[in-house]
């Protein structure tokens, strides 16, 4: 189209109206459709005509073209203001009408009348390319009843045109909302009389117990068998789905298809299904609980899953997210995972309160779009009560609706009355779409109510006496359904009764049965063996091979240049793996990760400065000095036969390491790895420490064996940067459920890291490496080829410095990790002949074994002392101590040397860090008993 011909189309109000879009245009191109940009590439505003004509009122053949300009501006505006704030007049919620919608809405705002809206045409004058550019006169009424129905849309804070505009064309075409044919409403019907009368029947026969119902959000349901089928046919294989208690038993059984025999077993007081034996069992609420289960989608077998979760609601959603990338990434191929988004969907279901009030849904939203992250798309549902336990809107947030928190994330958020089926069917096959689209997360919140007060024994009008009021007047959205297809003739009002009674009569069947038969319900457990002893598995590697994995890593692609210092300094490695030895900690890291993949088994490290480690020791990726370019030295490697990743996480603790443990849980063959920049900093994590790596298995049969290096060790760095609190996960730790180390030296590291891998299928528990800083580098952690091509971990190291002259030591210094290096190189050390250092390589479990055999060795032990730089009421000491009296014995006494209790872990200044450590250091070794002719045993 030539200039000439484009510009002839506008004159009088087309001209006004143009010159209105080509304003916005100039503020920013984004702001309208491509056709308008393509438009105006070239365009003159000068070449424009733009005398107003006006035509009479009532000449309706003639409006679109004699409407003043004023109106026609006024008109495009409130219909642009209809799009973007339509919601605020929605009827969102089954309780009330909206009281506060926005005065752009108002017609009057932009110059208007309802008088003056009446005139325009329905069809209205064409954009600058007739039949493509979107119309701006369409008719009011219409975006009208689409952006202020049932249903709220927002997208306007998306920055990206193509997004808008898909949205907006998916919106106002209406084409996800498929009408149900007669058919497909009687099975709505039935599905919602199965969602309400699992609750109905829960509260007759089960009076007063907390079930947390759906009630009032029923719909869920239904969106979540649309979203599962419509994956399903899409080629998903694995749904994950995480919850809190809120419908969770009614979402088990209906979308997971939990058995009721189990369902009504667990209100009569039986135990759930549990991996564990009953001497073991340990086991979790009803509500908390998870399940699988496997259905048949088109030609697909889909997997879905519901995360177990403890009552803290939100922290499950990294975990979810997790498990997701696990399904999605394939780690069978050298190099980075490939990652196919479409293989599995991660479904969150958030509460109103919840959402804006927990930290943890915004970490997790931050990495969404992430690289080492992404899940291409996460579906979230806000299940919208209006009330968190007795906590009134006002009260829970700042923002005007409770997925406000997106809007950062620009992300779509569509609000949908809980009452009305159909849209919210509608707005789950948009979700679907869009993700499909843009693999981005969606959000709908699903405005309802909660029939009942937070649990079924709470009184919800001691405080919402007016909402409750409305409620208990409110028909279900099951009688609201019902009420519909009767009068469409569609079922007849007894055909609608009887469905729901079937299913009241069927949970009554099935009650009667387990009362009169006392039946053991069946059991669907995860197939999960009992924890059993396991040989210390090999983990040596031959030199040569050890070796050669050096060399690979070690090689560089013809024109890559790296840092001059840092060539220098990862050329060591190769003089480090001579006769001389001086193999350090990041290396030894790098030579058990290579061999690893090498046998063929992935690893994935994440953590804060990760790809370079916090303190310049580990160099996984390497940068070329003059282009940026970078190389993955391990992945690369030509020996490998399974993938490496290594990723700089956000700086975030409790989503990454939930996510990071749900990855290790759905994918139990990938060794993964999670670093803290400075172990304390795992503080942020806790509730994922405490309630999920630390208590999962024993709760809910879930295994990890998720790593933790956290690095640890006092060098005067103050408070926060010296303890990765070693006794917040000796208290946590019973029932075999942790692996707790304090290492000292490369090798053992390196066998460390083999073992944990080795024992991925066979006994899978979290891995907590405190681990060094100064040590990284340090001559004495460092170790030679040979103690990597032989041995294993040892979790006791003993001291070989007083071979010969056993029967002269009378104390035995106990200590775990960097400390062992201040006590080896104090002067103090010289003189105390009568003593004995020996490390305590590996925590928990705790090596009564390897100390016993050490506290036998010496005949003429007086004492045994154990030496810390934490303060007596942090570290180790009060978990080892009663261990160490129950070893001693009557004869030997045991004692503790180290830092006074305090509150805080660490001194915040130089001086007196250097002050306190010598005395802990000087005091262990000074003084020791002189040997006696023998030595009592008790």
């Amino acid at each position: 189209m030539s200039e000439t011909s484009d510009l002839r189309s506008f004159h009088g109000p087309n001209a006004g109206y143009v010159l209105d879009i080509y304003e916005r245009y100039r503020n920013d191109p984004d702001s309208v459709d491509s056709t308008w940009r393509d438009f105006f590439q070239d365009f003159d505003p000068q070449a424009l005509t733009t005398a107003p004509a006006l035509a009479p009122t009532g000449d309706r053949s003639a409006a679109a073209t004699a409407l003043p300009v004023s109106i026609i501006v006024g008109a495009h505006e409130l219909a642009e203001a209809i799009r973007a704030r339509g919601h605020t007049a929605a009827r969102l919620s089954p309780l009330e009408d909206p009281t506060d919608p926005d005065p752009a809405l108002l017609p009057a705002t932009h110059g208007l009348s309802e008088e003056i809206l009446k005139q325009l045409p329905a069809s209205g004058v064409g954009g600058p390319i007739a039949g493509e550019a979107r119309n701006a006169f369409e008719g009011i009424e219409r975006l009208r009843a689409i952006y202020s129905g049932t249903i709220g849309y927002e997208f306007d804070h998306i920055v990206g045109a193509a997004e808008r505009e898909w949205l907006r064309d998916a919106i106002e075409s209406r084409r996800y909302h498929l009408p149900l044919d007669d058919e497909g409403k009687r099975s709505l019907l039935r599905r919602l009389s199965q969602v309400e009368g699992f609750e109905k029947y829960l509260h007759k026969a089960f009076f007063g117990q907390k079930r947390f119902s759906i009630e009032g959000t029923d719909m869920m349901v239904p969106i979540l068998d649309e979203v599962i089928e419509r994956a399903g046919q899409g080629g998903a294989r694995d749904i994950v789905i995480g919850m809190a208690h809120r419908g969770r038993l009614n979402v088990l059984t209906h979308v997971l298809e939990k058995p009721y025999d189990l369902m009504i077993s667990g209100f009569a007081g039986a135990t759930q299904p549990h991996p564990l034996s009953e001497d073991d069992l340990t086991g979790d609420v009803k509500y908390h609980m998870g399940w699988r289960d496997t259905r048949t989608i088109g030609e697909n077998e889909v997997r879905i899953t519901l995360s177990p979760n403890p009552s803290h609601l939100e922290f499950v959603d990294p975990v979810v997210v997790g498990m997701t990338r696990a399904a999605q990434d394939d780690t069978t191929a050298p190099g980075t995972p490939r990652l196919d988004t479409d293989v599995a969907l991660a479904i969150l279901i958030h509460g109103d309160a919840a959402f804006p009030g927990q930290g943890v849904v915004a970490e997790t939203l931050n990495m969404s779009r992430i690289a080492g992250y992404t899940v291409g798309g996460t579906l979230h549902i806000i299940v919208n009560n209006q009330i968190g336990f007795t906590t009134p809107p006002a009260q829970a947030r700042s923002t005007r609706y409770a997925s406000d928190l997106a809007k950062g994330f620009e992300l779509p958020i569509v609000h949908v009355n809980a009452d009305d089926p159909e849209a919210c069917l509608a707005v789950a096959r948009l979700a679907l779409a869009y993700r499909e689209q843009f693999h981005k997360d969606f959000v709908i919140d699903l405005v309802g109510y909660r029939r009942w007060g937070h649990n079924e024994g709470d009184e919800p009008t001691f405080t919402q006496p007016k909402m409750y009021e409305v409620i208990r007047a409110l028909p279900t959205v099951r009688e609201k359904w019902a009420a519909r297809l009767v009068e469409e003739g569609v079922v007849s009002q007894e055909e609608a009764d009887a469905m729901l009674q079937s299913v009241l009569d069927e949970l009554a069947h099935v009650h009667s049965r387990l009362q009169e038969s006392d039946a053991t319900p069946p059991t669907a457990a995860p197939e999960i063996r009992p924890r059993r002893t396991i040989e210390p598995p090999e983990t040596a590697v031959p030199a040569e091979r050890l070796i050669e994995l050096n060399e690979a890593m070690l090689a560089r692609p013809e024109g890559f240049v790296p840092n001059a210092r840092l060539a220098r300094l990862l050329e060591r490695r190769r003089d480090a793996m001579g006769e001389s030895g001086g193999i350090d900690w990041g290396h030894a890291e790098a030579l058990a990760f290579a061999s690893l993949i090498a046998e063929g088994i992935p690893v994935r490290l994440t953590g804060q400065d990760a790809e370079r480690g916090t303190f310049s020791h580990r160099h996984l990726v390497v940068h070329d000095a003059e282009t940026g370019e970078k190389l993955d030295v391990i992945g690369s490697i030509p020996q490998a036969r399974a993938s490496f990743e290594v990723h700089n996480s956000p700086l975030s603790e409790m989503a990454i390491v939930g996510f990071e443990y749900g990855y290790s849980v759905f994918d139990p063959q990938v060794l993964v790895v999670w670093e803290a920049q400075f172990g304390d900093f795992a503080n942020g994590a806790q509730v994922i420490i405490d309630q999920f790596a630390a208590a999962a298995y024993q709760k809910w049969g879930q295994r990890s064996a998720l790593v933790f290096l956290l690095p640890h060790g006092y060098e005067g760095q103050g408070p926060e940067h010296s303890s990765a609190r070693l006794e917040r996960f000796l208290q946590l730790a019973a029932e075999d459920n942790l692996r707790v180390v304090n290492c000292t030296t490369a090798a053992q590291y390196f066998h460390l890291l083999r073992r944990q891998a080795a024992l991925l299928r066979l006994d899978p528990r979290p891995l907590v490496v405190m681990s060094p800083k100064s040590l990284l580098r340090h001559p004495l952690a460092a170790s030679r080829l040979e103690e990597l091509a032989t041995g294993r971990f040892e979790p006791v190291l003993p001291d070989v410095s007083v071979d010969g002259r056993e029967d002269e030591i009378t104390r035995l210094l106990l200590c775990t990790g960097k400390v062992y290096v201040d006590l080896m190189t104090s002067e103090s050390r010289e003189g105390a002949r009568n003593v004995a250092l020996t490390r305590v390589e590996e925590l928990y479990p705790f090596p009564a074994a390897a100390l016993r055999a050490q506290i036998d060795r010496f005949p003429a032990l007086q004492e045994i002392v154990w030496v810390q730089e934490e303060p007596r009421n942090m570290g180790a000491w009060t978990f080892v101590r009663s261990e160490l009296v129950k070893l001693a014995g009557d004869a030997i006494e045991v004692r503790y040397t180290g830092r006074p209790n305090r509150a805080s872990p660490a001194e915040g200044y130089a001086t007196q860090h250097a002050a306190e450590q010598n005395r802990i250091v000087s005091t262990a070794w000074e003084d020791a008993p002189a040997p006696r002719r023998e030595r009592k045993r008790a």
